[in-house]
């Protein structure tokens, strides 16, 4: 079977315009404490909105405020072009940049005096007992909105076959993350990006079939060459596999990560209790490693990281950060102390959505190569 699409980095737009052609709900989804398990029940195709190959973000310049980050503007700036054929959004309150995307398109959609499903859960920055009870009356509120919106019943059944469906996902992912472990591995960074970026929009069903395909060729893949050290890749939203094939042409082979669209987007599987299904999403979207905006859940990224990067023998660790993304700028002070009391070299990168800076960057990951080989 051919499994070249896994590699394809470019926004789907025919096939998503042709899904809807087709008469097929697609809603898209901006941050990751929204249930894709819960949407593909409904008979809903989710589309987790990326930032990928937009140059600019000439509408958003007039919607959000000056310092604010690049991926979330050209995330609206996305949907104000309508790179994206989607019939709504489903947003979980990330971040207040994040939140920003939904209110501004509803103000843009309002002014062309159109109509979509637009819809905010608010996920608690605390994990406790009445945390989880709090985001499952989120989602039993956004349930019922997608049953009114696609006029589907979600019931126990479907959404335990969903479920299943993404664990089946979940755990052909780990299958490409240990490819890693090797001491040549024939898989790079980039490509592991690339692959888990398909997962945003190929229905899941598909992404399945193509993922086993491309593993039973793995055993024939040639390793990687061109790289003398190995590192761990963690940071803000990272879409873009440019950013990542800069780190490994100097030198650097990203073996492991902590990326809303990497590892973390389909990491541990969804353990599932039948008679509360519902109150298992909570419990699982809530307690996985996140972002920072948890209250608590420093010490959960912080043991993340460093048991990965020793489980996957990474050199040092190189923190990418975007510009004016105030959670994972106040994080790094964190994780720099953390770092250093386990002895790991890193690197701290700013960079923007927009491909720049390229040679300045250049200079410091090889720096970085050379201190981690002497």
């Amino acid at each position: 079977m051919d499994y070249s699409e896994l590699f394809n980095t470019e926004i789907r737009k025919e096939q998503l315009a042709k899904r809807h052609a087709e008469g097929k709900t697609q809603l898209g989804i901006v941050c990751c404490h929204v249930p894709f398990e819960l949407l593909h029940a409904a008979g809903v195709c989710p589309i987790r909105i990326r930032a990928t190959s937009t140059p600019d973000s000439g509408a958003a310049d007039a919607m959000f405020p000056p310092k604010s980050c690049s991926f979330a503007r050209t995330v609206f700036q996305n949907l104000a072009d309508k790179t994206y054929d989607l019939d709504g959004v489903v947003l979980s309150d990330g971040c207040d940049v994040a939140m920003h995307i939904l209110s501004s398109w509803r103000t843009l959609l309002e002014r062309e005096g159109q109509e979509r499903f637009l819809f905010q859960i608010s996920a608690p920055r605390m994990i406790t007992e009445p945390s989880y009870k709090f985001f499952n009356y989120e989602l039993e509120d956004l349930r019922d909105e997608l049953q009114k919106l696609t006029g589907n019943e979600i019931t126990d059944e479907k959404l335990k076959n969903s479920i299943d469906t993404y664990n089946e996902a979940r755990r052909l992912v780990k299958q490409v993350y240990e490819l890693h472990k090797a001491e040549r591995p024939v898989i790079s960074g980039t490509d592991t990006l690339k692959i888990m970026l398909a997962a945003t929009e190929l229905p899941i069903e598909e992404y399945i079939e193509l993922l086993k395909a491309f593993l039973a060729d793995a055993p024939n893949l040639k390793p990687v060459e061109g790289w003398s050290a190995r590192v761990m890749l963690i940071g803000s939203a990272l879409d873009d596999p440019r950013f990542v094939k800069l780190i490994e042409d100097n030198g650097c082979l990203v073996v492991a990560d902590l990326n809303s669209f990497g590892i973390r987007f389909l990491r541990d599987e969804l353990v599932y209790d039948e008679n509360d299904l519902l109150g298992s999403l909570s419990r699982h979207y809530l307690t996985r490693s996140s972002c920072p905006r948890m209250m608590d859940g420093s010490d959960d990224i912080n043991e993340y990281m460093i048991n990965t990067a020793r489980e996957y023998r990474a050199d040092g660790v190189i923190l990418e950060r975007l510009k004016h993304c105030e959670k994972w700028q106040n994080e790094s002070f964190v994780i720099s102390e953390k770092l250093k009391e386990a002895g790991i070299p890193f690197l701290e990168l700013e960079r923007q959505e927009q491909y720049t800076g390229e040679a300045q960057l250049q200079l410091r990951i090889e720096a970085f190569k050379e201190m981690l080989e002497s």
